[in-house]
């Protein structure tokens, strides 16, 4: 079953409980996987439509990038009520992403990553980015990522 499948089945059980939180966040990333699928002006009809499972995936991890950004903004508003409602909203979206990556999953990776690249200092940075993030993808936060190569680049191992 697809990713997009299970969130229009789990929207109609939403529906049915009345669970408001679940219900809003489906249909905001049912909407948001529904204007990826339009074409945008310049483009073909026939280079867009149903979306593969990596863009579904790429979609919902940009979902939840937002959702994680939003709860940062209001705990650093103090406004606590509305990051708990992002935090639920996250909570919903995480449940159809890949299981996260640890922190240490993410500096094994990374480390093979800088021996693959033959990376030696901050310099090579974006090489080793660019190599790593489509091994990762959807499976860690980008900015954890960076710090954590950065880490590892600075420190020479």
């Amino acid at each position: 079953m697809s990713i997009k499948d299970r969130l229009m089945g789990d929207l109609k059980v939403a529906l049915r409980s009345g669970d408001e939180t679940r219900k809003s966040t489906i249909r905001l990333a049912l909407d948001s996987l529904h204007k990826a699928e339009i074409p945008a002006e310049g483009e073909t009809i026939a280079s867009k439509g149903a979306l593969d499972e990596a863009a579904v995936l790429k979609v919902l991890v940009d979902e939840a990038k937002k959702r994680r950004d939003s709860i940062a903004e209001f705990e650093r508003g103090g406004r606590p009520d509305l990051a708990a409602r992002e935090r639920a909203e996250l909570e919903v979206l995480l449940e159809y992403l890949p299981p996260q990556l640890s922190q240490e999953e993410i500096a094994r990776l990374a480390r093979e990553t800088i021996r693959q690249v033959g990376a030696s200092g901050p310099a090579h940075m974006g090489q080793v980015m660019k190599a790593l993030m489509p091994q990762i993808q959807g499976r860690a936060d980008g900015k954890v990522v960076s710090q954590v190569v950065r880490q590892l680049l600075e420190s020479g191992a």
